[in-house]
């Protein structure tokens, strides 16, 4: 196995890490999946797709991600929603990290977040798990071989899921730490293997820089109708939610899944990749994702399968409700070339509501889509966080927190411009419970979902009847072709009537409750519609 290309002035040892056992630059997929095997970090399953467990740490550690307090960023970071750490306290992390893999193979790959050349940035990712590398290099975009003889990291990414932090050595709150310093441009990530960890630590560089170049950075999937990238519309939405689900539609054009931004010039595709879930993942609901888990290099993370015939189970979640694949972009027939697309003509504020409250499909004002932009209600799903065994109703501002270093009103603000100057039709989309709260209805079901999407993304559900929610003030379709009426009046599918008006009841008063911290940073418009 021989090292890939390289910018020979901009090795490891120019960026002060020395002291490694061999050092393997931009492998691609085959070499890093043969050094993955060699080293026992997983097996090759059918199609050659890469499957991996993850241990313990099978979603995301929000809680053990801290920023770095620094006089630069002190009045900009939104240090309620992070955990800050002191320079000294990193340093003292970083170089006890760069101690500990001495000796040590690390894969590196050098790689871009952002389709969009204007706003993306280099990144460079340092790991010693080989499939760590063939992960990133899925999720983030890879530049033609020839650019990496010139390639210089604006941000640097070390993730050693070997060291364990010491939470009084290194300021932090466990021995699972993700830290970022903007000053330094380095991002350390320790005691963890789950790989979205890398993903998101880009994603929430993007939600920082961004902003002050008057780009919106989104947590939305995105994609165009065929052959007219204007037709663009974005999806908003918490992992569990269905972006990845309901963007990939067959007659519309992927721009991507997760992380885009909206700037002056349209809508760009931070990733190169998706990373989907795959709980009950079929051919018949999602033949374009499921089919990606038996392709070569596609990622399988913490999936139970027959040790002899390597049969995925896409039912046995004993290991995680948050079980995924992770696969390059163009695995999906319809991805675009460019992960480009235009101004958004309709914004998708997609929810899981466990309350069984919520309608299907609403049409929102601009207002009541900075309302419920910013209130960002849903339901934490099953694994997508540690501790999360069942759907949990949950206010994650921006549809994002967790990824959110600014305060909020930044982003609903920049949204807010975005959606006055360009113009989009906004709808908030339910995709969790109908019949009852969660135990005792049912979700959605997806057909409904994409029929009402259908026609929202064709124009045809703007011409329909509309009846305003007494709950929310928002309107609701009274008749769609192809959906069942009463599914569009959630009261209708509760048998218990009275314990439906006491479950709105409660949930528009924890929107009250909850909004009230933004009522200080909004215009009139939107505390019109938080007031009622």
């Amino acid at each position: 196995m021989t090292s890939g290309r390289v910018n020979p002035n901009f090795r490891l040892e120019d960026q002060g890490i020395e002291g490694l056992g061999q050092v393997y630059y931009n492998l691609i997929e085959p070499a890093l999946i043969e050094a993955a095997i060699k080293r026992g970090e997983g097996s090759l399953g059918k199609g050659g797709a890469f499957l991996v467990t993850t241990g313990k740490f099978t979603g995301r550690s929000p809680k053990d991600k801290h920023v770095v307090k620094t006089d630069s960023v002190v009045d900009t970071i939104w240090w309620e929603n992070n955990a800050e750490m002191s320079p000294e306290a990193f340093d003292v992390l970083h170089a006890d990290m760069l101690e500990h893999l001495k000796g040590r193979e690390v894969f590196v790959e050098d790689l871009v977040g952002g389709a969009d050349p204007a706003y993306a940035i280099n990144v460079r990712m340092v790991t010693e798990l080989a499939w760590h590398g063939l992960f990133i290099r899925h999720l983030l975009r890879r530049p033609e071989r020839e650019a990496l003889d010139s390639f210089i990291a604006d941000f640097t990414i070390i993730n050693v899921p070997s060291f364990k932090a010491d939470p009084e050595r290194h300021g932090c709150r466990s021995d699972t730490v993700i830290a970022l310093n903007f000053d330094k441009k380095v991002i350390l990530i320790a005691n963890t293997e789950y790989a979205g960890e890398n993903k998101k630590s880009v994603f929430t560089l993007l939600n920082y820089l961004l902003p002050e170049k008057g780009v919106m950075p989104m947590h939305c999937s995105a994609n165009h109708a065929v052959g007219n990238p204007v037709d663009t519309a974005i999806f908003f939405g918490l992992s569990g939610t269905g972006k990845t689900t309901l963007s990939a539609d067959p007659a519309r054009v992927l721009i991507g899944d997760d992380e885009h931004g909206w700037s002056d010039r349209g809508t760009f595709n931070f990733e190169g990749g998706c990373y989907a879930k795959t709980i009950n993942l079929s051919p018949e609901a999602e033949p374009e994702i499921y089919a990606t888990t038996h392709k070569f290099g596609t990622v399988i993370e913490n999936m139970i399968y027959d040790p002899e015939t390597f049969e995925l189970d896409f039912q046995d979640s004993q290991l995680t409700e948050n079980m995924r694949c992770a696969y390059p972009l163009e695995y999906i027939s319809n991805a675009s070339d460019t992960a480009l697309g235009g101004h958004p003509k309709n914004i998708i504020l997609l929810t899981c509501d466990a309350y069984g409250v919520l309608p299907p499909i609403s049409r929102l004002t601009p207002a009541q889509a900075m309302y419920h932009f910013l209130s960002g209600f849903t339901s934490k799903t099953p694994g997508t966080e540690r501790g999360v065994v069942e759907p949990e109703p949950t206010f994650s501002t921006c549809f994002g927190a967790p990824f959110m270093p600014r305060r909020p009103e930044v982003y609903g603000k920049l949204l807010q411009e975005k959606i006055a100057k360009h113009g989009a039709t906004c709808w908030l989309v339910n995709t969790g419970w109908t019949g009852g709260a969660f135990g005792t209805g049912s979700r959605m079901p997806i057909k409904a979902t994409r029929a009402l999407l259908t026609a929202a993304l064709e124009g045809t559900l703007n011409e329909a009847e509309f009846r305003k929610d007494e709950n929310f003030g928002f309107e609701v379709p009274v008749a769609v072709p192809g959906v069942d009426t009463q599914l569009l009046d959630p009261r209708q599918t509760w048998a218990d009537k009275a314990a439906y008006d006491a479950q709105a009841a409660k949930l528009v008063s924890m929107f009250a409750e909850n909004f009230e911290q933004y009522i200080p940073h909004i215009d009139d418009d939107v505390k019109a519609v938080a007031i009622g």
